[in-house]
């Protein structure tokens, strides 16, 4: 027999009430979502454009031949990986649960899947797994010193960017960074913070404007500086939430499941910035 919504086990949790459960928290929570443009697509794999070099353009005299020159076009292919996560309760709580039970294990199997979903975007997880920002090539450079002390190297990071033509729209630090950041003072015997603070978000720290995201994905001793409109995560399902109860049957269990296919694209590299400690170079 099916598995219906009046089903044993079922009446609690259904994908069509708690599928937003998961969606919205791993939206929320996922850094790499905040900081990327997101892009969607049916299909397997993506193409995305890339101009290496641009056409070029010169002064010309009135009625005189415009040289014609060639942009130099490349192309990422992207294809979208499944994250899935599992989580399996009781057929009480799922008979009995009420909003918080049921946000209970929305936030629990989104916390998973915006996890690996960082860790994938910012480092270097195995396949299947998409290549992360810790094996891009041809990346900013910019080293801090031994210790973060001041916000020069965050100014050198928006200025190599603004030399490609894009603009840092935000930071992602690790917490360890972040704390040191924070401690930061505007000057000696002062109590006030060097970052600024975003009015948006009044929990959320700013370094020279530009918001400073925290995630543990990002390997202490360095700092990215992300530019929104040259990153992409590209989602080819968003999550989806699958209910059974026969996996658990013997145990009376409901098994809960949440998968979702995406990869990341980084078509413009230089842009990037990685602001780094001389300690973890």
């Amino acid at each position: 027999m099916a598995l219906l919504t009046t089903s044993t086990g079922a009446s609690g949790i259904t994908p069509d009430d708690h599928g937003p459960l998961i969606v919205q928290p791993v939206e929320r929570e996922s850094v790499a979502l905040q900081v990327a443009t997101k892009l969607t697509t049916a299909s397997t794999t993506i193409h995305i454009p890339m101009v290496d070099t641009d056409a070029g353009a010169s002064f010309v005299a009135e009625g005189e031949e415009i040289t014609p020159t060639d942009a130099t076009l490349g192309e990422l292919e992207v294809t979208p990986a499944k994250i899935a996560g599992l989580s399996v309760v009781s057929s009480e709580l799922a008979e009995d649960s009420n909003p918080d039970a049921q946000t209970l294990v929305g936030n629990g199997l989104a916390r998973s899947i915006a996890r690996i979903l960082d860790r994938s975007f910012f480092g270097d997880l195995p396949a299947p797994a998409p290549k992360g920002l810790e094996k891009v090539n041809g990346v900013g450079i910019v080293d801090a010193g031994p210790a973060f002390t001041n916000t020069d190297a965050f100014l050198v990071a928006l200025s190599q960017a603004e030399e490609e033509g894009a603009t840092l729209s935000a930071f992602a630090a690790n917490p360890v960074d972040a704390l040191a950041l924070g401690k930061l003072k505007q000057a000696k015997d002062s109590n006030v913070p060097l970052l600024g603070s975003d009015p948006t978000m009044p929990t959320r720290r700013t370094i020279l404007g530009v918001p400073l995201h925290v995630t543990s994905a990002v390997k202490a001793g360095t700092v990215w500086g992300i530019p929104r409109d040259r990153v992409q995560v590209v989602m080819r399902r968003d999550v989806r939430l699958d209910v059974s109860t026969d996996a658990k049957f013997t145990s009376d269990q409901v098994a809960i499941k949440a998968t979702m296919r995406m990869a990341h694209a980084f078509p413009h590299p230089a842009a990037i910035q990685r602001i780094t400690l001389t300690a973890t170079r």
